[in-house]
């Protein structure tokens, strides 16, 4: 009797493995599907001149959404990614970083402008008009949403990533909000040399 059990047992424990093994043989083999994440974008900017898509192809860029007016996550982000700016050196005067505002209403590109003389030249404001704004959100799967407050004012709620696209202005990866700053150095880094354009 204690002879089958253990015949029992021992098959079942196979058949657990076997089964296993099948499952992350087949996982290793589906492809993993692109995200969907970015599009064409023509916008007026902080510089004064419209910064078009198209044209930022051949080098890495980097996309933020956000609004002047943010208390907290606005600013330390621009800041960490000034810093990281700083610390890249001559390696990131190929990258674009892209600030742009869900608060078109009260971000003109005057204000815009000298809201990012606090931080790394090379950051560029972009205000997509109030119609433009649920276009280029979309695209990059970007939320936000008007907050009213009880003085009569309003804040926004958005999302707090850094968008990374490559050189062919294809998704890349994330930073995330407060993420150390060696492992933001690391990603930005990989992106610079993965997804710079190749010599011409």
């Amino acid at each position: 009797m204690l002879r089958k059990i253990r015949i029992l047992l021992w098959a079942l424990v196979a058949v657990a493995i076997a089964g296993g093994g099948a499952y992350y043989s087949l996982g290793r083999q589906l492809p993993t599907p692109s995200l969907a994440i970015g599009g064409p974008f023509r916008l007026a900017a902080s510089t004064g001149d419209v910064v078009d898509s198209e044209k930022l192809k051949g080098r890495p860029f980097a996309v933020f959404f956000g609004f002047t007016h943010c208390p907290e996550v606005c600013p330390t982000t621009l800041h960490e990614m000034s810093s990281a700016l700083g610390k890249l050196g001559d390696d990131g005067k190929d990258l674009n970083v892209l600030f742009i505002t869900v608060d078109p209403e009260r971000d003109t590109i005057e204000f815009m402008k000298s809201y990012l003389t606090s931080f790394d030249p090379r950051i560029v404001g972009l205000r997509p008009t109030p119609e433009e704004l649920p276009q280029v959100a979309k695209a990059y799967r970007a939320f936000y949403e008007k907050v009213p407050m009880s003085d009569g004012d309003y804040t926004m709620n958005h999302t707090a990533l850094v968008y990374l696209m490559d050189r062919q202005g294809t998704f890349f990866g994330t930073l995330d909000y407060e993420e150390k700053p060696e492992v933001r150095l690391t990603k930005l880094r990989r992106l610079l040399k993965e997804g710079q354009s190749r010599s011409r």
